[in-house]
């Protein structure tokens, strides 16, 4: 990649090698999660600030869930080979992920763009105000059995309610969307100083079943002097003129590593 600049896009896939879930429908979400389908919840049901109103130890029990799985995540190789490139040219993440695994892999916060949010950041329910704040600090205790949280639940910091994820969740209209929009306009400004320089597109895992990434990638390589390079082991298709490998994330980056 000569490109003087780089924009790493990922979804959901590139955390597999990582031994994270990736969820591709109900099938997917259960057998990832084997109590739900037990107890009769979807993705979407779980993803949904409506279960968090209704019964919030049941949403607290798939998120706290989540969150200690990705906080005791080690990001597997393909991280740090993306980190070494990053560190080599002008670079952005574009990612739908709200793992935080970039960021567990030493990539620039400031350069990260979550679209969807931060499961590592939380706001108020209701919400009372437009404040977003870590997580660092929250520890949910679930029982895995019954995916239920044990009390105490994430209180909001400024009125005492409950507390939720700041991820833009299914049919969502209280998210808090401060903290990204701020995200969003230092990733303007990135593109800004491309300009028509060229830019390299590196996508990770991002399939057809949420196509924020790679309508972003398709976009850019559109309107710009920019190749957009789509790894994907299953939804490879690409634009005339652009790049597929399809191939699992660490292997594929493992490769494109030792040719460069």
């Amino acid at each position: 990649m000569e490109a003087p600049h780089l924009l790493i896009t990922a979804g959901a896939g590139i955390g597999v090698d990582s031994g994270l879930p990736d969820f591709r429908g109900n099938e997917g979400f259960w057998n990832a999660y084997p109590p739900y389908r037990r107890l009769g919840f979807s993705f979407v049901d779980m993803a949904s600030p409506e279960t968090f109103q209704s019964d919030p130890a049941l949403a607290w029990g798939f998120y706290g869930h989540r969150l200690n799985l990705y906080r005791n995540t080690t990001p597997h190789n393909g991280f740090g080979i993306l980190l070494r490139w990053a560190e080599k040219k002008s670079h952005f993440v574009f990612t739908s992920n709200v793992d935080g695994q970039f960021q567990a892999a030493n990539l620039d916060p400031e350069l990260i763009y979550e679209v969807h949010g931060s499961i590592h950041h939380l706001q108020c329910l209701q919400p009372c105000s437009g404040n977003v704040w870590s997580a660092e600090t929250v520890d949910v205790a679930v029982d895995v059995d019954t995916m239920r949280a044990g009390s105490p639940l994430p209180e909001c910091d400024g009125c005492g309610a409950v507390a939720r994820p700041n991820i833009l969740m299914f049919g969502d209209f209280s998210y808090v969307s401060g903290r990204q929009e701020e995200q969003g306009l230092r990733f303007q400004s990135f593109l800004a100083n491309v300009g028509a320089e060229p830019l390299a597109i590196v996508e990770v895992g991002a399939g057809m079943a949420v196509p924020t990434v790679r309508y972003q990638g398709e976009r850019l390589a559109m309107a710009r002097n920019a190749r957009l390079i789509r790894i994907n082991p299953r939804d490879r298709e690409v634009p005339d003129g652009e790049i597929s490998i399809q191939s699992g994330s660490l292997e594929a980056l493992q490769h494109l590593d030792d040719l460069m």
